[in-house]
């Protein structure tokens, strides 16, 4: 009987620690040796995650949770107060972003799939204050909202990240059945999207400075934008966004720019046919990096820290189909070469951010999504 209260305190042990049930594993790569361990287990199809000023991180689950997940890998309740999503496909509660004036005002973003009637959707992002008790998000107002909403569950984007001065940029997909629209700048189908944190237009939009383009549009002809980041250098937004069969790019959308999808294109449709007229056209920009075959890239990171000194000032996107954490070595605004790491490890990886520690983060996708932590390996 001792035994057998023994290993039934263990099961309990890790079934309620998910973190403690998977050991460490060590990786080799060019510039650095690095151990993978994971903070925290039994996340539900995670999508984004933002650090907190004390070191803790909220985590989006797409059913439509959040959660809080502490240093030591403690995994909170859901937070009330979270936006109703319509949670099918691909849809769901999707990134999350603190206000630049957080330790002030506690405002959190998030970006998740709106349901309307009739199976009708569209990517949308909403403010809120965590609440002091960090259990609640309060006051939840939806401050933009793609129009028009499709009947789909695919391509939604959406990644939410602050500019320098402030402003939010959004991306937003194609919605798979719409992607002709991508090219058509009075909607905000396949684009990327420029707000001010209350929803407005943010200054400097083409559609605000002559240019006949909704008002809220930085740049057109996107697919399905699920990475990006600001370059620690220059400030500038750099993009991972997702192809067809083949064509996965990386870009840096700068305002007024078309980045040519569906017209020009490395992929292919899914069928194995042409799509569009090639890979060039006047008039529409050239990806800076792209994947034949596709890897799916999903979320971003440039790294900073000194945890990783080989690792500085690389770019880390993460691959779903792929599995791998993909590192791109930089000269100014041009990628020199990339580096596959966790080939092999085989979970898809969606989310990519650099920890105050120094420390790199990701999060597994899966119905037991994990928050993994990279610390170097002596």
């Amino acid at each position: 009987m001792t035994r057998r209260l023994a290993l039934a305190l263990i099961a309990i042990l890790f079934a309620a620690s998910p973190a403690l049930a998977q050991a460490p594993q060590r990786f080799a790569s060019e510039k650095a040796s690095f151990t993978v361990e994971t903070v925290a287990g039994g996340l539900q199809n995670p999508w984004g995650f933002a650090f907190l000023p004390d070191g803790r991180m909220l985590v989006t689950e797409r059913q439509g949770r959040m959660r809080i997940v502490s240093a030591d890998g403690a995994l909170s309740q859901p937070l009330s107060g979270a936006p109703r999503v319509d949670a099918r496909g691909q849809g769901g509660l999707l990134d999350v972003a603190l206000d630049p004036d957080f330790a002030r005002n506690r405002l959190v973003y998030v970006s998740f799939s709106e349901p309307h009637d009739g199976g009708r959707n569209n990517t949308a992002v909403a403010r809120a204050r965590l609440n002091d008790a960090a259990n609640a998000l309060e006051n939840l107002t939806t401050i933009w909202r793609q129009e028009p909403s499709i009947a789909s569950t695919m391509h939604f984007g959406s990644r939410l990240v602050f500019a320098r001065d402030g402003t939010l940029f959004v991306t937003v997909g194609d919605r798979y059945s719409q992607r002709d629209q991508a090219q058509n700048p009075d909607n905000a189908i396949g684009k990327v999207i420029h707000i001010t944190t209350d929803g407005q237009p943010a200054p400097g939009n083409p559609g605000l400075n002559g240019v006949k383009w909704n008002p809220f549009i930085w740049s057109i002809g996107h697919r399905n934008v699920q990475g990006a980041a600001l370059h620690p250098a220059t400030g500038q937004l750099w993009t991972a966004e997702h192809g067809a069969r083949g064509g996965d790019e990386i870009n840096h959308p700068e305002a007024g720019k078309n980045y040519g999808w569906p017209v020009i294109t490395y992929g292919v449709d899914y069928s194995g046919a042409k799509i569009g007229v090639g890979t060039h056209k006047d008039g529409m920009e050239q990806p800076v990096f792209y994947w034949d075959p596709s890897i799916a890239p999903s979320g971003m990171a440039f790294y900073t820290g000194d945890a990783f000194p080989g690792w500085k000032n690389s770019a880390f996107v993460g691959a779903l189909a792929g599995q791998l954490l993909a590192r791109l070595e930089f000269d100014g605004d041009k990628i020199l070469r990339e580096e596959r790491l966790l080939q092999g490890f085989g979970e898809r990886i969606r989310d990519v951010r650099q920890g105050p520690d120094g420390f790199l983060y990701l999060l597994t996708d899966g119905a037991q999504g994990r928050l993994l932590r990279l610390k170097p390996s002596n």
